[in-house]
């Protein structure tokens, strides 16, 4: 069954990497409208390595750049567990480093539509 906004993705339990209160409370919002659950969200780069390390979720939406520190490190960390993740940035694609160059980029500012077709694409 469609969650409420058009999702056809499971229920999903979501990190959020994002050190903007603002955009991390609207991507909270439409994560909760397409029907997925925030189960942590960290504004800073110890706090993201921990969750990242610790607790258990579908899927990661990261900020490349939280508070002058990229979040690589947390990617690392996500794709060591085999967590998809999505990196949510005003960056060019091209100006990820590699081995991220090719991943899943939601480019800021973004939509729900966006976010809700990025992540069938990464999870789907």
């Amino acid at each position: 069954m469609p969650a409420k906004g058009g999702s056809t993705v499971r229920r999903l339990r979501v990190l959020v990497v994002e050190d903007e209160a603002m955009v991390a409370l609207g991507l909270e919002d439409m994560l909760a409208e397409l029907g997925h659950e925030v189960v942590a969200t960290a504004a800073g780069l110890d706090k993201a390595m921990a969750a990242a390390r610790d607790i258990a979720f579908d899927l990661g939406i990261l900020d490349i750049n939280v508070r002058g520190k990229d979040t690589y490190a947390v990617a690392d960390v996500l794709a060591n567990r085999g967590i998809p993740f999505i990196f949510a940035t005003g960056y060019e694609p091209s100006r990820l480093r590699h081995p991220y160059r090719d991943g899943a980029v939601l480019q800021k500012p973004y939509r729900k539509k966006d976010l809700r077709e990025m992540i069938s694409v990464v999870v789907g």
